[in-house]
């Protein structure tokens, strides 16, 4: 399935996200992933079970697309093992799945922010892991950049995997997402279907000013207004 976390700015999005992924230390109680404690996986056992890709996303050295693709590849390696043909041929498999093939000599620091998006959503893909944690994946893109992120993590759940994603694109949210998390206050608001989270009462309450939501008479798909 796809769980979309939403929430106002500071609600603790991308904090839960961290704390998920192992970054951040939960205050309280444990985190288990696939019924395991994550304390109790390694940073190995971990990214061969979920991939993380990060808010901003940026790469700090100069790094091909290939590069960072191929990165992917590194939880089923060990320290001193180059890529195999296999691994390079997962890499280039996610690259075309994400439109980023002829970019693949092209430093990421050179690209565009949506072709950049694209090229370190390769790269968690090419960790096949079952589940993956994404936060903010959409943000700073244009409009048809973020609806093609969500249409590719709708393709992911279609073939199995679970995506869970911070997001603040509410509208697509509520079009892709089969189950949505409305945090605020320091806490759980509401856990269901987009038609369900998605309601003018709380929403307003979630974000502390008027907000609408209505089904657009073209589209037919939920919108929301502020």
């Amino acid at each position: 399935e796809i769980i979309g976390l939403i929430g106002p700015n500071g609600a603790g999005k991308s904090t839960l996200l961290k704390t998920l992924r192992g970054i951040l230390p939960p205050l309280a109680g444990q985190v288990t992933l696939m019924g395991l404690p994550i304390q109790l996986l390694s940073p190995r056992d971990f990214a061969q079970r979920a991939a993380y890709l990060r808010q901003g996303g940026e790469i700090a050295f100069d790094y091909t697309a290939l590069d960072v693709v191929l990165a992917g590849r590194y939880p089923y390696l060990s320290w001193w093992q180059q890529e195999t043909e296999s691994d390079r041929a997962i890499a280039a498999a996610c690259m075309a799945y994400t439109g980023v093939s002829e970019l693949a000599d092209k430093p990421l620091h050179a690209m565009s922010g949506g072709q950049r998006q694209r090229v370190l959503l390769a790269k968690v893909l090419a960790q096949q892991t079952p589940v993956l944690f994404l936060d903010e994946p959409a943000t700073g893109l244009d409009v048809i950049y973020q609806e093609e992120i969500f249409r590719f993590c709708r393709e992911l759940c279609a073939a199995g995997k679970t995506v869970l994603l911070v997001a603040h694109e509410l509208s697509l949210a509520a079009r892709f997402c089969s189950r949505l998390l409305l945090i605020g206050g320091g806490g759980l608001l509401a856990d269901g279907r987009p038609q369900d989270v998605l309601t003018d009462a709380l929403l307003t309450h979630a974000y502390g000013a008027p907000v609408r939501v209505a089904e657009n008479p073209l589209t037919h798909h939920m919108e929301v207004y502020t």
